[in-house]
């Protein structure tokens, strides 16, 4: 089991990488989804859009921990610049953003209506949405950062 883990380390490291950054973006588009509301009055509906600045600004958060996260502990560098790189990684990230951004939409109208109880918390639609389209583009992501944006 130990080799498995030792031969798999940038697939584990991914999924901690992942994970930390799930939980930023998960936590602050609870934050966001709180708060925003009581500043911008459509931020519930805008237009048919369910949450768009929580989910924009949540994401944001999200990505540049994942940037940091990959850059310090999953990937080695490729052989583009810094700057090139981290272009890469932006626009890959807005891609799976707007990816993602369709999913919670499409989770959020038609899948999950019902809050989730567990024994000390209780998810709600948005955020049972939200981690569902998080769950979904990962997978699509580090497949993309692997072989284009560092080169694996």
């Amino acid at each position: 089991m130990r080799e498995l883990i030792l031969r798999q380390k940038q697939i584990l490291f991914f999924i901690i990488a992942g994970g930390l950054s799930a939980i930023i973006e998960i936590g602050s588009f609870k934050v966001f989804n709180t708060y925003l509301p009581i500043m911008f009055s459509q931020e519930t509906n805008f237009h048919g859009i369910h949450y768009p600045l929580s989910n924009i600004f949540s994401t944001s958060c999200g990505i540049i921990t994942n940037y940091f996260l990959s850059i310090w502990f999953v990937f080695e560098r490729g052989k583009h610049s810094k700057k090139r790189e981290f272009a890469y990684f932006i626009g890959v990230s807005i891609l799976s953003t707007l990816l993602s951004l369709s999913f919670f939409q499409v989770f959020y109208s038609f899948i999950f209506k019902d809050n989730i109880k567990f024994l000390f918390y209780t998810l709600s639609p948005e955020m049972i949405s939200k981690i569902s389209a998080i769950l979904l583009v990962s997978v699509l992501n580090y497949s993309i950062k692997k072989k284009v944006i560092f080169n694996g």
